[in-house]
């Protein structure tokens, strides 16, 4: 299990990408796998504190059921263009379920200061577990792709299409 905290002090420049384009527009693309095992896409806030990359969801929405029965997912940044020059940040992981009242309200507070609001009543809330991390760009004719795993070096490579 890799935290972002641990995912950010290995590969910092990697981490500072993902950071950036998650705080651009406020919103990730949440992949889950849905019962009948076709993949679903739903917008998520996402609040990077603690080392730890959270996600908050309505109590038993269809993605926060999809997570906990099947924790395999990727976030995905929001994409604001066709042309692939703002990049395509992915992090694969697994959702863990976040059930401890003291991290539940950090997460709160956290989630507070960014967007001046926080859940009442129940919700659920997922750390990623991190398995991967993938960033691709395209510009100046290229395509550049930078892959992290836990516990290895960013392999980067350039392809011209």
């Amino acid at each position: 299990m890799t935290m972002w905290g641990e995912f950010a002090a290995e590969a910092p420049e990697l981490a500072g990408e993902g950071r950036r384009r998650f705080d651009a527009s406020g919103l990730i693309l949440l992949g889950t796998v849905r019962r009948d095992g076709h993949p679903r896409l739903s917008p998520v806030e996402p609040i990077i504190t603690d080392g730890q990359l959270y996600l908050g969801m309505i109590h038993r929405s269809t993605k926060a059921l999809d997570l906990h029965r099947e924790p395999r997912c990727v976030v995905h940044n929001t994409i604001t263009g066709r042309d692939g020059q703002d990049g395509e940040f992915k992090v694969y992981g697994h959702g863990r379920s976040i059930e401890d009242a003291d991290e539940r309200e950090r997460y709160c507070v956290a989630l507070f200061e960014a967007i001046a609001w926080r859940p009442e009543g129940e919700f659920d809330l997922f750390a990623i577990d991190i398995d991967q991390v993938a960033f691709v760009i395209f510009g100046d004719g290229k395509q550049t792709t930078r892959v992290w795993r836990p516990g290895q070096a960013v392999r980067e490579s350039v392809t011209t299409p």
